[in-house]
């Protein structure tokens, strides 16, 4: 064929380097927002925190209208619609980024004040580094009356231990690890480890959970019920951990009043000895928006303390002012700073709507509790904003809510439909709470199956198979109705 050159119109799918920013600060989380933030602020001198100085952004009015312009791109583009890149770029902008007359002193975005390098150090933020198991356990065979050959088997065998402080390796595995010029016997292994189930906290280096309760309560002084608790777990652990009370007396010889005593006494023991020592942090939840009730409506804020301020760097913007055209990359630079800024600032307005909408969808469960929350879909609350599902599926993403009744994610207020007998339809959060009343209101004696509670519920309306109620059950982390009998 002869080759030759036309020219085709077409249409495609674009997704803009500001839009699939918007994009991805829409999803990210609180903690990972600050993280990305504080790479911009290391990469482009053109961004700065903002020092409270009263020009930061606050939350826009508008933020209740229509649907922001970045939120509904993103979900458009997801949804098929498509943007040609001169539409992209149309939006106000010069190709250069600079505006004509624009005082960048005042463009920031944010909510409470983050502090700047040079203000004074908080050091209560800093907290004490914890003791790890191994480093208690060794000050305590440091102290001990030990020869340096058993103080090193005992501390080797220390080494062994996981960090709920079992030894899950057979000394014979332990002793295959060891030179042999040490000319250790297995014997020495068995007896450094009675030195390590010696230390405390009571139960370390035991090799199975029955060991573990077993050696704290041969820590504890003696007495019937110790003794008697010491019995069932030596012997008889598999029948407590089955509620088979009778046989229990039977093999015990025991009353009822001895064994529940005994019972509540193993149940007091730690099966995890070690985890008082763990070193993993403790990571704690800052909610998006706070919950409030004002004039007998629910309403929603943002949380200044998850909002950062972020402006452009005045000085900097200033000078790229005064020399137009000779920028090189601070123009580009500001350019990114700009789109930061307004993605974050569009950011908490669409998390700020969705919130205030399922507040109104949801607000007999601010009065009443789980057990008055309706049915929720994403659906229902993209068509009611003018959202794009997904756009609704980000927000609701790793976002979080502080309310009078406790700190909850958004997708938290999202559950199934389960139908009614009345031809209406009950959330499956409801349901989870109901379940959770009639099994705390139950009779320990006799507790109630699935099949029972399936019946209560429909007396109740609501129309639930057994298998349902199972699923539910085992979500709430409640036992089955055998692990739930009690003496």
């Amino acid at each position: 064929m002869k080759p030759s050159l036309q020219l085709k119109l077409s249409q495609h799918l674009t997704l803009t380097p500001q839009l699939q920013q918007s994009i991805k600060l829409l999803q990210l989380s609180t903690l990972e927002l600050n993280q990305e933030i504080e790479r911009f602020l290391l990469e482009n001198p053109m961004l700065e925190r903002a020092d409270g100085d009263g020009s930061d952004f606050a939350p826009s009015a508008a933020a209740a209208g229509p649907a922001a312009p970045a939120a509904e791109s993103a979900g458009a583009s997801e949804s098929g619609e498509t943007r040609t890149e001169g539409e992209a770029r149309s939006e106000g902008e010069s190709s250069t980024g600079l505006d004509e007359g624009m005082d960048w002193s005042s463009v920031g975005s944010g909510g409470s004040g983050s502090r700047d390098d040079d203000d004074d150090v908080d050091y209560q933020e800093f907290q004490a580094a914890g003791i790890s198991l191994r480093d208690h356990l060794d000050l305590q065979v440091a102290l001990s009356p030990l020869s340096d050959r058993d103080r090193a088997l005992v501390r080797f065998i220390i080494e062994a231990l996981d960090d709920d402080g079992y030894l899950h390796q057979t000394l014979e595995e332990l002793l295959e690890l060891l030179p042999a010029e040490l000319e250790v016997e297995l014997d020495e292994l068995a007896i450094a480890l009675r030195h390590v189930q010696n230390l405390e906290p009571a139960g370390i280096g035991a090799r199975t959970p029955q060991e573990c309760l077993s050696l704290q309560l041969r820590a504890l002084p003696a007495s019937a019920s110790r003794n008697l608790a010491l019995q069932i777990v030596d012997r008889h652990l598999e029948l407590l951990a089955e509620r088979n009370f009778a046989k229990l007396r039977k093999l015990t010889g025991c009353d009822d009043d001895a064994l529940r005593a005994a019972q509540a006494l193993i149940c007091s023991l730690d099966p995890h000895p070690g985890s008082q020592h763990s070193t993993e942090e403790t990571r704690y939840v800052l909610p998006d928006v706070v919950v409030r009730k004002l004039r007998n409506r629910w309403t929603v804020a943002l949380n200044p303390e998850a909002m950062p301020r972020l402006r452009i760097n005045q000085l900097y913007a200033s000078i790229l002012q005064q020399h137009r055209g000779q920028g090189g990359g601070l123009t580009g630079q500001l350019q990114e700073a700009r789109w930061l800024i307004k993605n974050v600032q569009q950011r908490f307005d669409t998390i700020l709507r969705v919130s205030q909408a399922i507040v109104d969808q949801q607000r007999q469960f601010f009065d009443h509790g789980d057990v008055a929350m309706r049915p929720l879909t994403l659906r229902e609350i993209a068509d009611q904003l003018e959202l794009h599902e997904s756009t609704v599926s980000r927000v609701t993403t790793q976002k979080y809510m502080a309310t009078p009744r406790g700190v909850f994610e958004l997708k938290y207020f999202f559950g199934s439909h389960v139908a009614t007998d009345t031809g209406g339809a009950a959330s499956s959060t409801a349901i989870r709470a109901l379940i959770r009343q009639l099994v705390d209101a139950e009779d320990r004696r006799k507790p109630l199956s699935d099949a029972k509670i399936a019946e209560l519920l429909g007396q109740q309306g609501i129309v639930v198979a057994r298998r349902t109620i199972a699923k539910y059950r085992e979500s709430l982390n409640i036992p089955p109705v055998s692990l739930r009998k009690a003496l």
